[in-house]
């Protein structure tokens, strides 16, 4: 039966994985630079594990600072199959109570082109579909395992990628809102883009944590607040993912992984050899 390997990235206030055993920490080096941090793996539930703290230990990296690239390129080389991503967002919608998780199914980047998104150029032309941004049969899963754990939990919903560091102001907030978008964060695009083109499952575990500034009756968002609400959310997010790793299947049975099959546009033979070398971790297996 083949290996299952998760991995999972650390949003805001999620630093550590509780339970992993045969830890060990391990330096990846790519061609995108130096990953967030190193590795840490081991075995949760008789399942491999793979954890990387996505702002580096001691939250270090700002949202536009986190090598994205290099992050998912680290978890491909180390053999993960599936990423769940845990990310604090604000509530863009009532019914969305901080405290509560969301696991969407929808991105919208508000990003404005800052951040390196793609594993392609230098030589190869790649265009990957992205219509639906995350594994279905994933967040199914991690519907599940919240409902299982005890959470109050949202099935989809779009998550709005602000740039940041800042928070919105109050007119952005409200547009958002006339948007229809269900919750706003910082971090998942590029990181969910990257995971298709290096054909990873990707799910994510949104914690909310506060109504952004919109909601007239409740105060303005404070990182005092949000630090309060993930406290109480990490414990959570953790079981949640002890839950999940229970029920995923060894293999996917999804098609993230082929979603290069007819991506690379490129004549194989005109792929520059470094980029050839450099890639061949993502790509390598379509060029023979």
């Amino acid at each position: 039966m083949e290996q299952m390997t998760i991995g999972v990235i650390g949003g805001s206030g999620l630093y550590e994985i509780d339970g992993l055993t045969e830890i060990q920490e391990v330096r990846i080096e790519t061609p995108f630079g130096d990953p967030s941090d190193h590795f840490i793996t081991g075995v949760l539930e008789g399942v491999r594990m793979v954890f990387l703290p996505r702002h580096g230990r001691g939250h270090r990296l700002l949202p536009s600072e986190v090598p994205y690239r290099a992050n998912i390129y680290g978890m491909k080389k180390l053999g993960v199959q599936r990423i769940i991503s845990v990310s604090a967002v604000g509530s863009m919608k009532e019914e969305i109570v901080p405290g509560h998780i969301v696991i969407p199914d929808q991105f919208f980047d508000r990003t404005q082109g800052k951040r390196a998104s793609t594993f392609f150029g230098q030589g190869v032309a790649g265009h990957v579909q992205f219509a639906d941004p995350v594994c279905s049969e994933l967040s199914g899963i991690l519907v599940k395992a919240a409902q299982r754990a005890g959470a109050i939990v949202h099935n989809g919903g779009t998550y709005l990628c602000i740039e940041g560091p800042n928070f919105s102001t109050r007119a952005e907030s409200m547009i958002y809102r006339g948007w229809g978008v269900d919750i706003i964060g910082m971090t998942n695009i590029p990181e969910a883009r990257l995971a298709r083109e290096a054909e990873i499952c990707y799910g994510t575990v949104a914690l909310a944590t506060d109504y952004d500034c919109w909601h007239e009756s409740h105060d303005d968002v404070t990182v005092e607040a949000i630090l309060e609400i993930i406290r109480q959310n990490v414990a959570m997010a953790r079981t949640i993912i002890k839950q999940a790793v229970a029920e995923l299947s060894p293999a996917p049975l999804c098609t993230c992984g082929a979603s290069l099959k007819f991506a690379i546009m490129t004549d194989h033979a005109m792929i520059p050899e470094q980029t050839r070398q450099d890639l061949w971790p993502i790509i390598g297996k379509y060029l023979g």
